[in-house]
């Protein structure tokens, strides 16, 4: 088959990507032929893919994502393929991957009078209108079911379109480690005591997995605690106003932005508890890397796969509606 996967953009370390990743490749090794529009592509292509680089311009991110549609749309009037996959939310897909949360129901349920008046807005949910709408015949794969009722409500989409797939994870990543030396290797070459405690954070766009509430809670440990304690954060944000954060609260010298990172294992391995207090997460791969590495958990409880962590006993949920004052005591205890 020719199959055509489309996304906004690539990069090796976002959870959505990896998924991408690993489904292309399993479709290329079945004797697929890969073809992939995207606006940018950071990395290694892997062989037997077939990446197109479609120019989108406009000032702002939604306007470049609208026009990626567009001109995805006219392309697909002239060029054929067997079935076109898409990653987010635009028209003329035949599947999409549903990785993020519904956005209306996020907009209207938290500010309900101002969806109507902003660019942004609005063009974000026309292109989630484009695969959720009754009239589409898009079929969506959805990560977790939590989510589909709230598509529902807000777009009527027939139950029949919405497939519900298992938990997937890449165990290669954890294989081949030997836990204890890498857990020794990482704190040695951090300088981190044996007695001190390693928190971790692993995901991009550090507003929605709440860099700022793991910041105010390591803040307001006792000092016994936060003289012992390090929080480290990797993946790709924008990491300057947590860093003001943390000096204006006097724990800079406490919080260790380290970038975009392959072994992320091994910093699982090293660390004392992955902190995931997300304020909107529709699955949180990350969840379930810490339970085949063993890192014990504080999440919130509107994460997808939060389940998990509370079905294995590892690790604790902070309850809905979020509190800091709760999550810090939370942290405390753990």
């Amino acid at each position: 088959m020719k199959l055509l996967f489309c996304l906004f953009n690539y990069f090796p370390y976002g959870g959505l990507q990896r998924d991408f990743l690993r489904i292309a490749e399993i479709c290329r090794d079945h004797g697929d032929s890969i073809y992939i529009f995207t606006m940018k592509w950071l990395g290694d292509i892997p062989q037997g893919f077939n990446v197109s680089l479609i120019g989108a311009y406009g000032f702002t991110n939604h306007r470049k994502c609208f026009n990626f549609s567009e001109k995805v749309s006219k392309i697909l009037k002239q060029e054929h393929f067997d079935a076109v996959v898409g990653f987010n939310k635009m028209k003329n897909l035949d599947v999409y991957y549903a990785a993020d949360p519904c956005f209306k129901a996020r907009v209207i349920e938290k500010k309900p009078y101002t969806h109507h008046f902003y660019p942004r807005i609005h063009t974000y949910i026309a292109l989630e209108k484009s695969v959720f709408d009754p009239a589409s015949r898009t079929d969506i794969l959805l990560i977790t079911s939590q989510e589909r009722d709230k598509f529902i409500k807000y777009y009527n989409t027939p139950t029949e379109r919405f497939h519900t797939l298992p938990p997937g994870i890449d165990r290669a990543r954890f294989s081949n480690i030997n836990a204890g030396a890498e857990r020794q290797a990482i704190r040695k070459e951090f300088g981190i005591a044996d007695n001190e405690y390693l928190l971790l954070m692993v995901g991009s766009s550090f507003q929605t997995k709440g860099v700022d509430r793991s910041i105010l809670a390591l803040s307001g440990l006792p000092e016994r605690l936060k003289k012992r304690t390090r929080l480290f954060i990797i993946g790709k944000g924008k990491s300057r106003p947590f860093e003001k954060m943390a000096r204006r609260l006097n724990v800079i010298e406490r919080v260790h932005f380290l970038g975009e990172r392959d072994a992320v294992a091994r910093f699982m391995y090293a660390a004392d508890l992955l902190l995931h207090p997300a304020y909107s997460e529709n699955t949180g791969t990350v969840l379930l890397e810490s339970l085949l590495s063993g890192l014990p958990v504080l999440a919130t409880d509107i994460c997808g796969f939060a389940f998990h962590i509370r079905n294995a006993r590892a690790g604790w949920l902070v309850p809905s509606p979020f509190d800091q004052k709760v999550f810090n005591h939370m942290l405390e205890q753990m």
